[in-house]
């Protein structure tokens, strides 16, 4: 009896960290050659020299920079020749409020893919949010996060997700 308990708790928490490997560690991600719009979502990590990377390729003519909670903070970047710079301040100023506003953007400007520059973390989580409010497609370039602060955001990204998937259903 011990042994199948013994058995059955370490095939969960194998499951459980396999699960966790796959969505906030190594999730999917990448983009085509060009898409709609290049988001750089709030948050930790170095995401605004990815962002401004993927603009200065030219990957796509419009970047949008939320400065919410945790954001850039600062002002609005340099823009890149040739690429159109929209900056903004979520309401809510969180990942469903940037998802609101890039719907919003996305209806206006007729886009039919973006491509979200977020952490690691935050990937699984905001492809969902934004695949409620956008309905084109949803790509994903991650910047760095400091390997320190994984462990609060593993645990922060499962009770947002769990949040995400039953408390705000619609965008």
């Amino acid at each position: 009896m011990r042994r199948r308990l013994l058995a059955a708790t370490v095939a969960v928490a194998l499951a459980f960290g396999v699960v966790t490997a796959r969505l906030f560690v190594w999730p999917a991600q990448g983009m085509p050659a060009g898409v709609s719009a290049i988001v750089m979502l709030a948050g930790p990590g170095n995401r605004l020299p990815v962002a401004l990377r993927l603009a200065r390729q030219h990957r796509a003519p419009v970047l949008v920079v939320s400065r919410g909670w945790q954001g850039y903070g600062g002002p609005c970047p340099a823009a890149t020749a040739g690429v159109k710079l929209i900056c903004f301040d979520p309401d809510p100023g969180t990942t469903r409020g940037e998802a609101e506003f890039v719907g919003q953007l996305a209806a206006r400007y007729h886009w039919t893919s973006v491509v979200l520059v977020a952490t690691r973390g935050q990937d699984t989580r905001a492809r969902i949010i934004m695949g409620r409010c956008f309905s084109g497609s949803i790509y994903a370039v991650t910047a760095a996060l400091p390997w320190d602060n994984w462990p609060y955001q593993i645990a922060y990204q499962w009770a947002a997700l769990a949040k995400a998937l039953v408390e705000y259903r619609a965008c």
